[in-house]
């Protein structure tokens, strides 16, 4: 079971960068240590999505906030960012630039947070351990990736990114509604993703 990743350290010291950008892992697939990652990081994010659901819940409960059709006129208002996943979608996937997309996206909405938690002062303490969640995920995403010898990105602890601005209460609420249901998409297809490098 150690072939795989000895094979792939092996291609990483003597092969150019250029043909490794964006190499699949099926080397990887029967490295038990990669497959640890992988099952350990689904029960990750099955959580985080799971956070992310009991706040869209309280979004739904609490601001009567709760479908995206009737919503989406006000959304065009909006100026919400919604982190691309493009590498991690089965066709087109890339397990180099996949992880780094969900690295930069957890990032994104890590910092989009803060307008749920102001949004949400009653459920700071969630918002909380959802970010917290969320830092490690992207941790253990990068520790997998240096320890495959790929390119990553390391950000300042500090969230760096503006978070975003509305011209009014309602439009806050919109927002956030729609920074969660984004998010939970994202999460999704993360998900997919890590289940997808499970099969190879």
């Amino acid at each position: 079971r150690c072939c795989g990743l000895a094979l792939l350290l092996a291609v990483l010291l003597w092969a150019p960068w250029q043909e490794l950008h964006g190499a699949p892992l099926t080397e990887l697939s029967g490295d038990q240590d990669f497959q640890l990652f992988l099952q350990r990081n689904l029960e990750f994010t099955r959580k985080i999505r799971g956070d992310v659901a009991a706040l869209q819940r309280v979004v739904c409960d609490t601001l009567q906030l709760c479908k995206e059709d009737e919503l989406l006129l006000v959304r065009q208002e909006l100026d919400i960012a919604q982190a691309p996943l493009e590498q991690c979608h089965r066709r087109t996937f890339q397990a180099e630039t996949c992880f780094s997309q969900i690295r930069a996206g957890l990032r994104i909405y890590g910092g989009s947070l803060a307008t749920i938690q102001a949004l949400l002062p009653g459920h700071a303490g969630l918002v909380e351990t959802l970010q917290l969640d969320m830092a490690n995920l992207s941790s253990n995403i990068q520790q997998q990736m240096e320890d495959l010898g790929l390119a990553t990105v390391t950000y300042p602890p500090e969230n760096q990114d503006p978070v975003p601005t509305f011209s009014s209460h309602f439009h806050h609420q919109v927002g956030g509604f729609f920074i969660l249901a984004n998010f939970q998409r994202f999460l999704e297809t993360a998900y997919r993703a890590l289940r997808h490098l499970t099969s190879l």
